[in-house]
Order: C-alpha cells, then sequence, then structure tokens
C-alpha cells in the first residue's frame, strides 16, 4: 500500500534517499548551480518533508519550503531507482500540491536543471504535464544559465485534500520518474 508521510529528513532510513538525491544534484550540473538541500536542511524551520512508503519500504521523498512571498518552493523530489516508473514522483508531486494549497499556498514554484542538463528531462517534463509553466527566477534565486524556474498557481479544489503528509493514495499514474 503507497503511503506519504511526514518524516525525519535525518532519520537512518530517509537519509540514504535524500543523500542518492544530493549525489544526483552534484553529477547532473556544475556545483555553482546545485541548489540541493542537506538532510539537516530539509529538517529545518519552515519545511514540511515527506517520504513516500510502499508498506514500510521507504522510496522517495518530497518536500515544501515555505517563502515569504506567499508560495511554496518544491524541493528534493527524489524516487529511488529501483522504485521508478510507478507513477510516485507524480504521487508526491500531487500530494504536495494538495498539501501546500491545503495550507492556503497561492503557487508551488520550484528550480531544475536547465534544457541543456539531461539528467533533469524526465523532472521537467512531469512538472511540465502537471501544469507547472517556466517562469523568471524564483524567490532566493538569482538568474542563472543552468536552472529553469517552474511555477503552479494553486486554486482551491472541490474537495478537501488530505491534512498533513499521511493517508493511503489509491492510485498511481505511470509517469517518469526521477
Amino acid at each position: 500500500m503507497i503511503e506519504i508521510r511526514e518524516a525525519d529528513p535525518t532519520s537512518d532510513v530517509l537519509r540514504p534517499i535524500v543523500e542518492a538525491h544530493f549525489a544526483h544534484s552534484e553529477s547532473a550540473g556544475p556545483a555553482e548551480s546545485n541548489h540541493t538541500m542537506s538532510a539537516e536542511s530539509l529538517a529545518g524551520p519552515g519545511i514540511r518533508f515527506c517520504a513516500i512508503y510502499d508498506d514500510q519500504q521507504a522510496l522517495g521523498c518530497g518536500a515544501l519550503k515555505l517563502l515569504p512571498d506567499g508560495t511554496a518552493e518544491v524541493k528534493s523530489v527524489h524516487i529511488l531507482a529501483q522504485a521508478r516508473g510507478r507513477g510516485l514522483a507524480r504521487v508526491m508531486m500531487t500530494h504536495l500540491a494538495d498539501l501546500a494549497r491545503a495550507e492556503g499556498v497561492e503557487a508551488l514554484v520550484l528550480e531544475t536543471g536547465a534544457e541543456h542538463l539531461p539528467e533533469y528531462d524526465a523532472a521537467r517534463k512531469l512538472y511540465e504535464a502537471l501544469g507547472y509553466s517556466y517562469c523568471r527566477p524564483i524567490f532566493g534565486y538569482s538568474d542563472d544559465p543552468n536552472s529553469a524556474f517552474m511555477r503552479l498557481a494553486l486554486e482551491p479544489r472541490s474537495q478537501k485534500p488530505q491534512e498533513g503528509c499521511s493517508g493511503p493514495l489509491a492510485q498511481l499514474d505511470r509517469a517518469a520518474d526521477f
């Protein structure tokens, strides 16, 4: 059973997933353009860190960083290589959007690798499919030729979203995971 719940990124179970995400980012583009957060940073104030599980097996993570401009930045969405191809990144992104919407956030924003960095192709494709559009640099960032910035306006949904980072997820879409 797939479940997403709030978690501690510094735990022995989740630290390897955060470190795998960090290693991917380090190898995918130049160091001066790497904005990946450490497990300790993801455990800090203003961050909601969630992990996705299949039964008790942790398969991935994602986080929201609240920004002073009324938006929340999507951070550290990562699915372990052995769990990719099941639509779990899409499930995590949808969950983060529902969580932000429930907290009154007006938009989700993110920074990812630019088009000339092929290691980020799957991520950009997923974000585009979820309705994110390219935008100017987001709060806290400056223009960077190695970065792509994206935004998703959040409008209230007619149904009540799940509270917190818990609850079973019934449907998985087949989408590119990263």
